[in-house]
């Protein structure tokens, strides 16, 4: 099946419905199957956490790939077009883009209403930090963050995948990604049963997080950012952040926004101080997080153009190779 338009097709049906709540989601049933996973590995494997995470992570992996693989074939048999609408309802569910700027721009409502403590709240949605007592400048590095690191998890390493490999391995990547989530904590209950979890979810997003950060430059660029002032950002800060990978995109948007993100931030009342990326140039006011929402909605574009070129490209090249003759001399 040629699925060059798969892709814009689920990038569509996203920002048209978004995540409807109430209704059933597929990533929300893995979260509730590894929950119970993890409880069960617990209870017969206790005194090897390594190897409970280990084992809970292979069957979430596992089912996540093989079902939807398997019900693509059933789908296949039947009719090709029952396949193509479940393969575009797969990436639909492993990308959430609409989300990411639904959630963002509660927050932005609620700070141009002057309500600090309902943009708390709504910022609290987004981030595993303490906001109860954040300031509006606090709560737009939040936010501002919250966008840089999810437009690589939430939107671009799904797609990525998605295009590499297809639907199932768009859902692979969400099984991926919402371990880490769940799992993926250096704290005394998940260092060594998330070890696992938090390993592969930096290896899956190593190459989009690569990809993404120096499009999501590019794309500040075309609507009036600074594609300097981000690339300079990108190459001197975004290694800094403890994760391999969700510096990059963020060092990438702080220099086209032109502010500074990281610092201080507080976990269960509890310390942290992460590296300063960017540059305080300008202020961060509510509007950079309608800002920053422009310019990640141009990066998946981009982002997803670049993936289908890919694609077009490489099947030329294979289509290609065979006719290839090896001289020997």
């Amino acid at each position: 099946m040629n699925s060059i338009w798969l892709i814009p097709a689920s990038i569509l049906l996203d920002l048209g419905l978004g995540d409807p709540q109430g209704l059933p989601h597929p990533v929300r049933l893995m979260g509730k199957f590894s929950r119970f996973l993890e409880r069960i590995t617990r209870i017969a494997i206790p005194s090897y956490s390594f190897i409970a995470g280990l084992l809970t992570a292979i069957i979430v992996y596992s089912a996540s790939f093989f079902l939807p693989w398997l019900l693509l074939k059933l789908f296949s048999e039947i009719h090709p077009f029952l396949e193509a609408i479940l393969s575009v309802f797969l990436i639909y569910t492993s990308i959430a883009l609409k989300d990411l700027i639904d959630h963002s721009k509660e927050v932005y409502f609620s700070l141009k209403e002057g309500n600090l403590q309902k943009a708390r709240e709504r910022v609290g949605r987004i981030v595993g930090r303490d906001t109860e007592s954040l300031s509006e400048q606090e709560i737009v590095r939040a936010t501002v963050e919250s966008i840089g690191e999810n437009l690589v998890d939430g939107i671009t390493a799904p797609l990525f995948f998605a295009a590499i490999g297809g639907p199932a391995w768009a859902v692979l990547y969400r099984a991926i990604n919402t371990l880490d989530s769940l799992f993926g904590y250096k704290n005394s209950t998940y260092i060594k049963f998330g070890w696992t979890s938090a390993r592969v979810d930096d290896l899956a997003n190593y190459i989009p997080a690569r990809i993404t950060a120096p499009l999501l430059s590019i794309s500040s660029g075309l609507i009036g950012f600074s594609v300097m002032s981000s690339l300079r950002i990108l190459f001197k800060d975004g290694r800094k952040n403890p994760s391999p990978n969700s510096g990059l995109s963020e060092a990438a948007l702080a220099g086209a926004l032109k502010v500074q993100l990281g610092g201080r931030n507080y976990y269960h009342g509890i310390l942290s101080e992460k590296p300063k990326i960017g540059e305080p140039r300008e202020e961060l006011s509510a509007q950079k997080i309608l800002d920053a929402n422009k310019i990640i909605v141009i990066t998946a574009i981009l982002t997803s153009i670049v993936y289908l070129v890919a694609i077009k490209l490489f099947s030329h090249l294979f289509e290609y190779l065979p006719s290839l003759r090896v001289f020997s001399s």
